[in-house]
């Protein structure tokens, strides 16, 4: 068996390259389900907009062996940090690398005062709502202006609206 060894850190300028292709590796998983599919050959958030969540404080980053597997961005609402993309490469995904980005938005999140994370995800995709719920989120059925606005952009953008559901995780 070979040790690896798996840290998370902020991402700096010189990793945003690597990213989308994370991104990309990250949603081969939806090639599972045949309705979701089509988010693998979906576009990703390209590096400048890294950079930008780099430069703002808000995007972390885990190595495995120095080596980027997966990242983490946020934004800050005013009573939450949401979770605005969590992907970890399809190779790396199982092995705790996701909760230990968590972990890390959390910690982030306590430090500037803030009550929760929250996110929005698809309600029966397996590594999506029932593995945050396994992390402690909860489905939200009173949605704050920001994840309403969220949700309206999300079904903008192609996503149908009771397949998706907002959570959050009380810090």
């Amino acid at each position: 068996m070979v040790d690896v060894n798996i840290t998370v850190r902020p991402t700096r300028p010189g990793d945003v390259a690597s990213l989308p292709a994370i991104e990309c590796a990250a949603g081969e998983r939806f090639r599972e389900d045949p309705c979701l599919a089509w988010l693998a050959d979906g576009e990703v958030i390209s590096a400048e907009q890294h950079l930008e969540y780099a430069e703002r404080g808000l995007s972390w980053l885990a190595l495995a062996n120095d080596q980027p597997v997966g990242f983490i961005l946020a934004e800050a609402h005013p009573s939450s940090l949401f979770i605005v993309e969590l992907s970890v490469d399809l190779d790396w995904q199982g092995k705790g690398i996701g909760r230990q980005l968590i972990a890390c938005v959390a910690d982030h999140a306590r430090t500037l005062g803030l009550a929760s994370l929250t996110l929005t995800t698809f309600r029966d995709v397996p590594w999506n709502a029932p593995f945050y719920a396994r992390l402690g989120f909860e489905k939200m059925t009173t949605l704050t202006p920001e994840l309403r606005q969220k949700r309206e952009e999300e079904t903008a953008h192609g996503f149908a609206y009771e397949t998706r559901c907002a959570m959050r995780l009380p810090l």
